[in-house]
């Protein structure tokens, strides 16, 4: 699966000047990349800014959305409501496209189709705009939504400003992460395997000969002098050592307290005992604020009984969604779990 962050006050063309800046190896500068439009309902809007965190593509994907405003009218006359749907553009590799759109066809039910991309006409009275030349390409839309053959837009699409949202794959994110600890020298590519070393082997330490055999060795051929072992430590028994006046059993010999990692030692520890033992934390102690907030709003609304497709009509959304976007906290994931869970 992807993770998704928004950059606010950017346009597609320039995320796409900076992209190895921006995410080095992550970025195939050779795969061939498309632009697509999807037209999904108001309602679902903020379902599809994070629609990549569901998704484990290869490149990075970026979009934007984009209102139409004084263009409306045009989208009117061929019958489209332009109040009922969020026009998304996608700029994502050609090899990626069917795992995007794969769950939204086969679960949802999308419909493909292709569209024109136009310039929006000087008589609509645009204070700024860029005129191309029409672009045809797919369009995705809802089954909810009719079909759609013309879209206007003021600039060509990579060229729209506003808040790019941009989803990364999350094996490739943590690969480049990961290969930046190398280099920083704050980790390792590859984590050493560790291999158990046999304590060496004492070295005995020679005992000088006497000096009547030094004399002798002098005056005779050289020979190897015989090794020489150092007598064995011997621990002194129990019975040998008498204790101390109030001594515990605990101070006879250090030599034969157990040690408290072996696990042939039990440990047995009283109520009475002031030992600090490992608490179970529980889920709740970890969450942050924000999570809390997000989840007692989808809590709030799965008790009313409302449906989570219904979730982003909610006003109060719109400032929690945001908050969540600046924060990197993925709130998708959480509706699935507790719509599942409900």
């Amino acid at each position: 699966m992807g993770i998704t962050a928004m950059i606010p006050d950017m346009t597609i063309g320039q995320l796409t000047l900076e992209a190895i800046e921006r995410w080095g190896e992550i970025w195939d500068s050779n795969a061939t990349r498309m632009v697509i439009l999807l037209l999904c309902p108001r309602k679902e809007r903020k379902m599809m800014e994070l629609h990549g965190d569901m998704v484990e593509h290869g490149q990075p994907v970026m979009t934007v959305f984009h209102r139409p405003r004084a263009e409306a009218p045009l989208l009117v006359e061929q019958g489209f409501d332009p109040r009922a749907a969020s026009f998304q553009f996608v700029d994502i590799a050609t090899a990626d496209l069917g795992i995007w759109m794969q769950h939204l066809i086969t679960t949802e039910g999308w419909m493909r189709g292709s569209i024109e991309i136009s310039s929006t006409p000087f008589s609509v009275g645009l204070p700024s705009q860029r005129p191309f030349e029409t672009i045809k390409t797919l369009c995705f839309r809802h089954p909810s939504l009719p079909k759609l053959d013309r879209y206007f837009l003021p600039f060509p699409p990579d060229s729209l400003p506003g808040k790019c949202f941009v989803s990364l794959p999350r094996r490739a994110a943590a690969e480049m992460a990961r290969q930046q600890a190398e280099v920083l020298g704050v980790g390792r590519l590859e984590k050493p395997v560790s291999t158990p070393v046999a304590d060496p082997e004492p070295i005995p330490t020679p005992v000088p000969a006497p000096v009547e055999a030094q004399i002798e060795n002098t005056e005779s051929e050289p020979s190897e002098e015989p090794s020489v072992e150092p007598e064995p430590y011997v621990v002194p028994s129990r019975t040998s050592v008498p204790l101390p006046p109030g001594a515990t059993p605990a101070q006879e010999s250090p030599f034969e307290q157990p040690v408290a990692s072996d696990p042939e030692v039990p440990t047995q520890i009283s109520e009475e005992d002031d030992v600090a033992l490992p608490e179970v934390i529980e889920e709740e102690e970890i969450l942050s604020e924000l999570e809390r907030e997000v989840r007692s709003f989808f809590q709030e609304l799965i008790d009313a009984g409302i449906e989570p497709a219904e979730f982003m009509d909610d006003p109060r959304w719109e400032d929690i969604g945001e908050r969540a976007l600046a924060e990197g906290l993925e709130t998708w994931p959480i509706l699935l779990e507790m719509a599942s869970l409900g």
